[in-house]
């Protein structure tokens, strides 16, 4: 097939921390060579885009700003559409609360004052986050989460994600999130296939994770290729609902599906 896009998720397929996961390098030259336009997409939500062009760009992937999409960049935009005035009480890092201020959206550390809970990746969270978050949900106010990744690759091993502490605040609260941002949900898919300028059909997801990359892609209607670098192995995909269309050792097994 002739594919007019080619959408990579990062951790886990195309790199591992900073380095370059084996045969990712070899994959990326060939959509390159063979001229086909591409957008990176990550979960991570406290990361802007231009961090992500210095990543890639370490590992040997060369990728221009507005060709990479994160789960903050999209928390960000739905936020500025929807809660532009709106105070936004928040369980995160600096890196999201970085995003959040470059974009004129307003926090707050008052759960009595918040309109909103937005929740996502903690390293330092605790019972007193989870103790606010709770109080802040009592006054019934929208809760969000910035993506859904419940274990995310770190370079040594895996580690929590931002759905770890969404589903611990869901779950004292005893309510679902009311919207999760990041891949595999509509808010991303809007904002990536806007980037790629192509139909759906015509494009191909590439990622690690079944619930998130693959799910993603079949929501949209792309043809997906999962890569067994990352958290799946071959037992969670004998195992899963998801069916990618393609499994691939390496991102370097790409070129069966390219000319």
């Amino acid at each position: 097939m002739d594919y007019e896009g080619i959408v990579f998720d990062v951790d886990g397929t195309v790199v591992r921390g900073d380095e370059p996961i084996d045969g990712a390098p070899e994959g990326y030259r060939i959509v390159e060579e063979a001229g086909i336009d591409s957008t990176f997409v990550s979960n991570n939500p406290t990361k802007p885009p231009a961090a992500y062009v210095d990543r890639l760009g370490s590992a040997g992937f060369t990728v221009d700003v507005d060709r990479v999409v994160t789960a903050g960049t999209v928390t960000v935009e739905y936020l500025k559409r929807h809660h532009a005035a709106d105070d936004l009480f928040v369980i995160g890092e600096s890196g999201l609360f970085d995003l959040l201020a470059a974009a004129d959206l307003s926090t707050t550390d008052s759960v009595d004052d918040a309109d909103v809970l937005l929740a996502s990746l903690d390293r330092e969270f605790d019972y007193e986050d989870l103790s606010r978050a709770l109080w802040a949900l009592e006054r019934d106010i929208p809760f969000f989460g910035t993506d859904p990744d419940v274990v995310i690759p770190a370079p040594e091993r895996d580690v929590p994600g931002s759905g770890a502490v969404i589903n611990a605040i869901a779950g004292v609260a005893e309510r679902e999130p009311d919207l999760v941002l990041g891949k595999p949900f509509e808010p991303a898919i809007g904002m990536v296939t806007e980037r790629l300028g192509a139909d759906p059909e015509d494009c191909l997801m590439v990622g690690d994770r079944l619930d998130t990359d693959i799910a993603f892609g079949e929501r949209a209607g792309m043809t997906t290729a999962l890569v067994l670098t990352g958290v799946t192995d071959e037992r969670a995909l004998a195992e899963s609902d998801h069916d990618p269309d393609h499994v691939f050792d390496s991102l370097a097994d790409i070129d069966r599906l390219i000319d």
